[in-house]
Formats: structure tokens, C-alpha cells, sequence
């Protein structure tokens, strides 16, 4: 028995105990339990350990327990608050006073190694939870540590706050002075990625490097990675596959030297192709600009790079040609010109290219100044160098007899037409746009639709009997073409645009056109008159016209063009000499002699005869006929009595119409009165007769019904007596066969029915015995591949470990050897021992 003796600095209160006997003053301590005892008169507590029976004397209390000793299993620990001082030989140690000395606000971790025995909480001490399982630290695991107080280990002197990782494999036993911050898993890094880390204070990374604070880097090794205290992990930099058709271009942010091995200056860009390597991760100290794909030229293409790249310095300003077959990829500072391949020009014998000079071209038979054009002309293949610039490819242009173009000679400005044959423009020629008045435009597409190719020679087909004027500025003289032919513009020639007067009455710009009708031709033109007696008319009239013109003799030709409104200026002159003849009529007179009044006011009388026709000389127009189409009063009243007049004539002959009419209808309805009653009789004489034969004919149908009637009676009970007995016959026979079959069927189902069931229990026979078969074939396998798995030995030692375990147990309670038998037979020590231990292996 150990007894301990410790001073109490707070109250205690004793608590209720378990296992007390009858007696107040015994307590029974069962093995491995303690309790904690007050003596009043020395002011001390001490601990008693059982098993033992305590006595209480009168000045003592029991202030804890009886309680269980603490003891700790394998891989466990537990953490005890106000610890014993113990002297090195394990003992505790007292104080002056007798008392257990404590150690007060401090801990200790006590272990199966420090404390193999149970052990009891003396007075002060105190337990922090149950026990906890010592972390086991796996490979490539580590824990983060943190230290509370400065104290030396096996490694290095640890201060306060300072943190560090212990790595596994291992199990690690916690101490006082750190703490256990998290366990630190390991990053896989796979292939063609790498992990991005950066330093929180300044360090030294694993392969020895010094990283300063803020100091970024990666990880490439593939692999567990086990980031350090004082590193964090930013992320994983995966790795960009680069194949012939792909390359980046990176950037230096700071000067550094690549995973190949070069140096990179700040700012410097360059390109990372498949020639150095299959995949790249882009370091810490590069930026992805952007990811390239090749430019790549077949043998008929071509391209213009800027800026190119040699011996690694980029010639700013320059222009280099590249031509196929040929595959690269854009260096930094390098530009696609217009950003486009270009095909190899291709000529015909009816092509040719315009090229001008960029710069002084000296070759063994030509020198092009700067500027200066040529042209090469097929068939050939071109390629364009960087001294030339290629203007435009020309080709051909076939011209129809009726097709023509404009051409401008840029040297001396001057503009020709080019007619009817194929031309090729030469290096100092262009196309020259012929531009025309809108109005002009307007009447050429009425007569072709479409869009005007200005560069094509303006064409016009003449209409047959007509005329057009062309003025030519050049030679300020014009021309007039008859149809039907066509005019070809030349470059200085416009159209005469004919204004003429329209509609009735007739009014001016109408009518806009390219040329004129000769004719003969009508005009009609109203013309209001007043006769002597103040009386106003209306007068529609029609006159005939037409041009006589001598074609061959160009001076009257251009003679038709002289009035450029004839229409009106001869209605107006028309209008004027009939307002004047008839004002020196009367209307009586006037509307008896009207066309007489008007032939002659438009024609003349030459004496008592009048004129044929009416010439006007300016323009050679002649008027040979007019008509008069209607003739209406302009004065109301007037138009009042003349519609009066006309409507007592039309009544006249509207009565004498009617009456005509009324006589004409009596006669034919007499007429067809008498007829109607002849025929009335007529027909009256036939229906007598259709009715006598229609009598005769009913009397013979009901003597046919009657008999056909009685006859079918008689023949259809005969048929059906016979039907019925027949079919009596048919059914008993079909029923006899049909009773025959299902007998037959009957035996013929109850045989296959049990050959059925006979063939399926000796299936399931055979199965149950391939089952039985298999199953223990298996089972027999199984034993046998586990016993050749676990070993002849590892079956020995499973069959002594129970044995030997139990014998430990017993050893463990202090029990040398004993047998337990009753009066027949020996009860075996081991099987025992576990009764008693209460089966310690479940």
C-alpha cells in the first residue's frame, strides 16, 4: 500500500460512495482503484491504493473516490494538469510538509512508455479527457508544428512561435511545448503540371535555393510534394501542348534564365516551338502573350513579312518577300502584311500586270526609277519583290462592232474611244468615266435598264423615222443621226435633250426626250373661242403633222432642232388663228359652217379656196389636216339651252319608239294567245289516251304480282325445310368429329405433358448434382489457396496466439498457476481465464 499526503488549498466536498458497507468506517478499495483521504488534524490528503479494506479513524474523510487508476494502452496518451514532481527514480517527490509536490499550471503528457503501470491522480492533479490516440504520421505526411515555449530537441533549439514540420513515416508523441497545427497532406504533381509556390517570410526552398519573402516558383519534379511552413501553394500550373501546328510566344517579366537553358532579358519576347520541346510551363517569370499557329505557303503562294527577325534582332522598317513551299511561324515583332498570303500571279496571253517602282530598280537590261510603271504581259508566272508594287492586273477587253470604251492617256490628259476591237491598255492609259446630265441618265435607262458602266461608250439605238442631235464641244459643231441606227457618244459629245409640250391642254416640260418623231403624226389641243355674239366654245381638235426634211443636206437636219418646243409653239400659233376667224362669227353661223370656219382659220384661204397644209419654216414642220373632235359652249346658260334642245329631241324620238314598241307587242301576243289554246286541246286528247293504256297496263302487273307471289311462297318453304334438315345432318356429323379431335388431343397433351415434366426433374437432378459438384470443388479450391496464402506457419502462430494471450492475462493479475476443477472433470486454465477476464479478445 502507498500512501501520499497533499494539502487541498480549495474546499472539498466528499462525493457518494459506491461500495460502502454496513459500517460507515470501512471502504472497500477493489484492486486498482484509490482513494483520496482528509486529515483533519494535520490539514493533509493523502491517497490510498486498494485492494485493501480502509478503516476511517474519527479526524478522517474521504474527500474522492474510490475511483479507477488511469491507465494507458498501447499508442495512447493523456494530458495531466498540475503534474507530481517525481524524483529520478520515479518516486514522487514531497515537500517539506510531507506533501506531493506539484508543478500548478503546467501539464504533462504521459505515455504506456513514461507510466507502464495504472497510476492514480494524486490531489491537485487533474485529467484533461480521456485518452487520445498518438497521431500517426504516414509517408510523405507531415504535422505542422508550433511551439509555445523555447525548449532544445534533437533537431534545434525551438523559440516561441516558431513553427516546423515533422515528417513520416512516423507516430508522433505530443509534447507540452507545441502545438499540433493541422497535418500537412502531400500535393501529387502529375506529368506536365507544376505547382506554383511563393515564400511567406524568407526561406530556403528544397533544393536549397534562399527565396525571399513574396518570392514565387515552381515545383516540376512529378511526384509528392510536402509544401514547407513557411511556403504556400498558389495553385497548379498546367503544361501547354505544342505540336507543328501550334507555338507560344512568351515575354520575360524580369531577367531570368529559362528551363532551356537561355538567358531572357526584361521585356524580351520569344517563341517556344516542338524543336524545344514537346510541352512547356510557362515560369513564373513568363507571361503567355499569345499562342501562335504556323504560316504555311504552298509552292504556287507568297507573302510580305515586316519587320523581320535576324541573328535575333528584329529590323524595324523592313520588308522581306517569302515564298513557298515554306512553313514558320511569326517571331515576336513581326507582322503579316494586310495579314494575307497571296497567290502566285497567273497570266494569260490575254492578261497583263501594271507595276509601279517603290524604289530604284537597276537590273542588266532595264532601270526603273522610283514611281515609274511598266507592264509585264502574259503568259506567265509573277511574283512580285519588295521594289515593286503591282497597281493592277489588266486584261483584255474584246469589244463588239457596237461596243466601245473610253481610254485616257495620263501624260497628256487626252480622252479617245476605242471601238470594235480587243484593246489592252497601255502602262500611261486608264479607263475614263463618261459622266452625262441625270436627265440624260434617266432616258438611256428607259431604254436600257440597269446600272451604266461609265467607262463603256454611251450608246443609243435611233428609233425608226426619227431623229437625234448630237453636239460634239470639241469641235463645236453638231450632228444629226436618222433611224433606226445607233449612236456612239464620243468623248466629247452630249445629247440634244428635247422639252416638249404634253397632255390636253397642252402644257410645257411634259414630254423629255432623246429624239424626235418625224412623223406624220397627231397632236390634240383644246382652244377656247368667243363668236361674235359673245357666245364662249370649247374646241377639241386634232391636228395631223409631219417633218419635211431633205436627210442628205445636214443643214436642214440640224434645222429640226432649231424650235425645241415645236408642239407647243404650233399649237399656240394654231389656237391664235382660229380664236381670230371665229370671233367674226356669229354661233348660229359658227355652229353650222364649224369646219369650214376652222380649215380655214388653220390652213388660209388662197382666194375663195383654201390651203392643203401649213408650213412652219423655222423648222420645217408641216400641219396638213385638222379634225374637230367635240365642240362644247363654255357659258352655262348657253350649255343650258343646247341640253334643253337635245333632250325634247330625244323624248320625240323616244315617244314615237315607245309607241311602235306597244303596237308591235299586242300583235305577238295575240298571236301567240290563239297558238297557246291549240295547244291546250291537243294535249288534253293525248292524256286521255295515256291514261287508258296506263289502266290496262296496272290491271296486267297485279295479275303477274298475284301469281309470282304465290309461286315464290311455295318455293322458298320447300328450300328451307330442305336447308333446315341438311344442316341438322352437317351439325350432328361435325359435332361426332369434332369430339374425336379433343378425345385425341386430350391423350395426345397428358402424354407430352408428362415427358415434360419427367425431362425436367431429371434436368434439375443434374443440375443440383453440377451444383454440389462445383460448390465443393470451389470450397476446396478456397481452403486450399488460403492455406498456400496465410502459410503453414501463420496457421501455427493464429492457433497459439489464444492460448498465449490468455496466459499473458493471467500473468498480468498477478496469478502464477491455478485450477479451478469440480468433482468430475478438470476445467481448463485457459478457457477459464477468459470466463473470468470477460472474453478480453471480443
Amino acid at each position: 500500500m502507498a500512501v501520499a499526503w497533499a494539502f487541498y488549498p480549495f474546499p472539498m466536498h466528499s462525493q457518494p460512495y459506491k461500495n460502502r458497507m454496513a459500517d460507515a468506517n470501512l471502504t472497500r478499495i477493489p484492486p486498482f482503484s484509490y482513494v483520496h483521504v482528509f486529515d483533519s488534524n494535520t490539514n493533509l490528503t493523502y491517497v490510498v491504493e486498494g485492494p485493501l479494506t480502509f478503516v476511517k479513524k474519527d479526524h478522517e474523510q474521504i474527500v474522492l473516490g474510490p475511483e479507477k487508476m488511469i491507465k494507458i494502452t498501447p499508442m495512447n496518451y493523456i494530458i495531466i494538469a498540475n503534474p507530481v514532481i517525481c524524483t529520478e527514480e520515479g518516486k514522487v517527490a514531497l515537500n517539506a510538509f510531507g506533501m506531493a509536490a506539484i508543478r500548478f499550471g503546467d501539464k504533462e503528457i504521459r505515455t504506456l512508455e513514461t507510466h507502464p503501470e495504472q497510476f492514480p491522480l494524486y490531489p491537485g492533479e487533474a485529467s484533461e479527457g480521456a485518452l487520445k490516440k498518438i497521431p500517426v504520421i504516414l509517408q510523405n505526411e507531415a504535422l505542422k508544428l508550433r511551439a509555445n515555449r523555447y525548449y532544445e530537441d534533437s533537431e534545434a533549439k525551438r523559440h516561441a512561435g516558431d513553427e516546423w514540420l515533422h515528417r513520416g513515416p512516423c507516430s508522433y508523441v505530443p509534447r507540452i511545448e507545441c502545438e499540433i497545427l493541422e497535418i500537412v497532406k502531400p500535393i501529387t504533381i502529375k506529368s506536365n503540371v507544376a505547382l506554383r509556390i511563393r515564400a511567406k517570410r524568407e526561406t530556403v526552398d528544397k533544393y536549397g535555393n534562399k527565396r525571399k519573402a513574396g518570392a514565387e516558383w515552381l515545383v516540376r519534379e512529378t511526384g509528392y510534394y510536402l509544401p514547407g511552413v513557411d511556403e504556400e501553394v498558389m495553385g497548379d500550373v498546367k503544361a501547354i501542348v505544342l505540336t507543328e501546328k501550334t507555338a507560344l510566344q512568351l515575354r520575360a517579366l524580369e531577367t531570368h534564365e529559362d528551363v532551356y537553358g537561355k538567358t531572357r532579358k526584361t521585356g524580351e519576347e520569344w517563341l517556344v516551338t516542338l524543336k524545344d520541346s514537346d510541352t512547356h510551363i510557362p515560369d513564373v517569370t513568363e507571361i503567355v502573350i499569345k499562342s501562335l499557329v504556323p504560316i504555311i505557303l504552298n509552292s504556287r503562294q507568297y507573302c510580305y513579312v515586316l519587320n523581320p527577325m535576324r541573328d535575333n534582332v528584329c529590323q524595324l522598317g523592313v520588308r522581306e518577300l517569302r515564298i513557298g513551299e515554306k512553313k514558320f511561324f511569326l517571331q515576336p515583332g513581326e507582322e503579316l502584311e494586310s495579314g494575307k498570303i497571296h497567290d502566285v500571279y497567273v497570266l494569260s496571253d490575254q492578261q497583263a500586270l501594271l507595276l509601279r517602282a517603290v524604289k530604284r530598280i537597276e537590273r542588266a537590261k532595264e532601270v526603273h526609277e522610283p514611281g515609274e510603271c511598266w507592264m509585264i504581259y502574259g503568259p506567265c508566272d509573277f511574283i512580285p519583290t519588295v521594289e515593286v508594287e503591282v497597281v493592277e492586273v489588266r486584261k483584255s477587253i474584246p469589244l463588239a462592232e457596237n461596243e466601245g470604251i473610253y481610254v485616257r492617256d495620263t501624260r497628256t490628259g487626252e480622252v479617245k474611244s476605242v471601238i470594235g476591237q480587243a484593246y489592252m491598255l497601255l502602262p500611261h492609259e486608264q479607263l475614263w468615266e463618261m459622266e452625262l446630265e441625270p436627265r440624260v441618265e434617266k432616258l438611256l435607262q428607259a431604254q436600257a435598264p440597269g446600272k451604266r458602266d461609265k467607262s463603256r461608250v454611251v450608246a443609243f439605238r435611233v428609233p425608226h423615222n426619227s431623229a437625234v442631235q448630237v453636239y460634239d464641244y470639241r469641235m463645236r459643231q453638231s450632228r444629226v443621226v436618222f433611224g433606226p441606227d445607233r449612236i456612239m457618244l464620243g468623248p466629247d459629245e452630249q445629247f440634244t435633250v428635247l422639252s416638249l409640250s404634253g397632255e390636253t391642254p397642252k402644257r410645257e416640260g411634259v414630254i423629255q426626250s432623246l429624239y424626235l418623231n418625224l412623223g406624220p403624226d397627231f397632236m390634240t389641243e383644246q382652244v377656247v373661242v368667243e363668236t361674235l355674239d359673245h357666245a364662249r366654245l370649247a374646241l377639241t381638235l386634232s391636228y395631223s403633222w409631219e417633218f419635211d426634211v431633205n436627210r442628205e443636206d445636214p443643214v436642214s437636219a440640224n434645222k429640226l432642232f432649231k424650235v425645241k418646243d415645236f408642239v407647243g409653239d404650233a399649237c399656240k400659233t394654231l389656237a391664235s388663228r382660229i380664236r381670230g376667224n371665229v370671233s367674226s362669227h356669229s354661233f348660229e353661223y359658227f355652229h353650222l359652217h364649224s369646219v369650214e370656219i376652222i380649215t380655214a382659220a388653220v390652213f388660209g384661204k388662197r382666194k375663195d379656196d383654201p390651203r392643203k397644209e401649213i408650213r412652219f419654216t423655222s423648222n420645217n414642220l408641216v400641219v396638213r389636216q385638222v379634225d374637230i373632235q367635240t365642240v362644247e359652249p363654255v357659258d352655262e346658260k348657253t350649255k343650258e339651252s343646247l341640253q334643253k334642245s337635245v333632250t325634247m329631241a330625244i323624248e320625240i324620238t323616244t315617244e314615237a319608239s315607245k309607241a311602235k314598241a306597244e303596237h308591235q307587242a299586242k300583235l305577238q301576243g295575240q298571236s301567240a294567245a290563239g297558238q297557246l289554246n291549240l295547244q291546250k286541246i291537243n294535249d288534253e286528247v293525248e292524256a286521255e289516251r295515256a291514261k287508258q293504256n296506263l289502266i290496262a297496263l296496272k290491271a296486267k302487273s297485279l295479275e303477274v304480282q298475284q301469281s309470282g307471289k304465290a309461286v315464290a311462297e311455295a318455293s322458298s318453304r320447300a328450300k328451307a325445310s330442305k336447308i333446315e334438315w341438311e344442316g341438322r345432318v352437317s351439325q350432328a356429323e361435325l359435332e361426332v368429329e369434332a369430339s374425336s379431335i379433343q378425345h385425341q388431343a386430350d391423350v395426345q397433351m397428358q402424354k407430352d405433358k408428362d415427358h415434360a415434366e419427367e425431362e425436367h426433374e431429371l434436368a434439375l437432378m443434374e443440375i443440383e448434382v453440377n451444383k454440389s459438384r462445383e460448390l465443393a470443388r470451389i470450397e476446396a479450391e478456397k481452403f486450399a489457396n488460403t492455406m498456400n496464402a496465410v502459410g503453414r506457419s501463420t496457421v501455427v502462430s493464429m492457433a497459439r496466439a489464444g492460448p498465449e494471450f490468455q496466459s499473458k492475462m493471467l500473468k498480468g493479475l498477478g496469478l502464477k498457476g491455478f485450477m479451478v476443477m469440480s468433482g468430475k472433470n478438470p476445467i481448463n486454465l485457459f478457457s477459464t481465464a477468459s470466463g473470468m477476464l470477460g472474453n478480453p479478445g471480443a
